[in-house]
């Protein structure tokens, strides 16, 4: 027979399940980041030193002095915030004034179009690679950052997808009382809609800070001058001639999550609240 007091035995025990795969599966995520912070404070020798210890016999932060004095760091940060930042904004912007229309505008062939790009996020990068990069190497964009930021003004299918369920949620009342006031369609999207949207297109800029700001493999295809480099490309330069400056590479991985982490810390319930639609309901 089964009693309340058997259910909330069942209950503790998933709970407690629950906690020790979480705690077990966090681990998973620290150990690699604690390794990484650790040998960043050991020397070159202790870190180059069998069996690994994680914690530092003798602290050293001359990694993060060589680091920090490091001008191709500076740069690559200088870089990876000129290609990024310009296109997240602009990016967003046009992404939901697309997704604005796919939502609340009729016009023919819309279903047809929206299925299109649809389809588009199902493609595998591979299968454009070639062709793009032909493309762009044609009219001369190669080794320029014009290949990483051009095509983000435009928008991106997952972002139009993600935006145009949050405007979904906006009752169509809004959009007719903005016509009866003489809005046109951008100025109805710009006085009305966009003030709604603030907590969806606030994540969609920190998701889309985080991919471009941790993006190796587009500036690895199109950049081959070194000045022009993003952070990820220095990071992988630095780790190529580190010369088995452990500390140092590592150092350099450290400092390089310092501005994620501060965008996540100071963005997190933003980012929670325009990822969970909380948009307005019908």
């Amino acid at each position: 027979m089964i009693t309340k007091k058997s259910i909330k035995v069942r209950d503790n025990i998933s709970k407690i399940l629950a906690y020790i795969i979480l705690s077990i599966a966090s681990l998973l995520v620290l150990i690699p980041f604690l390794i990484i912070l650790s040998t960043s404070f050991k020397s070159i020798t202790e870190a180059q030193t069998l069996p690994f210890y994680l914690i530092p016999k003798e602290f050293s932060v001359d990694a993060y002095i060589s680091t920090l004095s490091d001008k191709r760091v500076w740069l690559g940060l200088r870089n990876t915030l000129i290609v990024v930042c310009p296109i997240m904004l602009i990016g967003v912007f046009v992404s939901s004034l697309a997704a604005y229309s796919f939502a609340k505008i009729r016009f023919k062939g819309k279903n047809i179009l929206f299925s299109l790009i649809l389809g588009s996020m199902m493609l595998p990068g591979v299968i454009t690679m070639t062709p793009a990069y032909v493309i762009y190497d044609y009219i001369g964009w190669t080794d320029s950052w014009a290949p990483l930021m051009v095509p983000g003004l435009f928008g991106t299918a997952s972002c139009i997808f993600f935006m145009r369920q949050f405007i979904s949620k906006i009752p169509d009342e809004v959009i007719e009382s903005a016509k009866v006031d003489g809005l046109g369609h951008f100025g109805t999207f710009l006085r009305i809609i966009f003030p709604l949207i603030i907590p969806a297109v606030i994540a969609q800029v920190i998701l889309w800070f985080f991919a471009g700001y941790n993006d190796y493999f587009g500036p690895m295809l199109y950049l081959d001058t070194t000045n022009k480099f993003t952070l990820q490309l220095v990071l992988q330069n630095i780790s190529s001639q580190a010369d088995g400056n452990m500390p140092k590479v590592m150092a350099t991985c450290v400092i390089s999550l310092i501005p994620a982490l501060l965008v996540y810390a100071f963005a997190q319930k933003s980012l929670l609240k325009g990822i969970a639609l909380e948009g307005i309901k019908k």
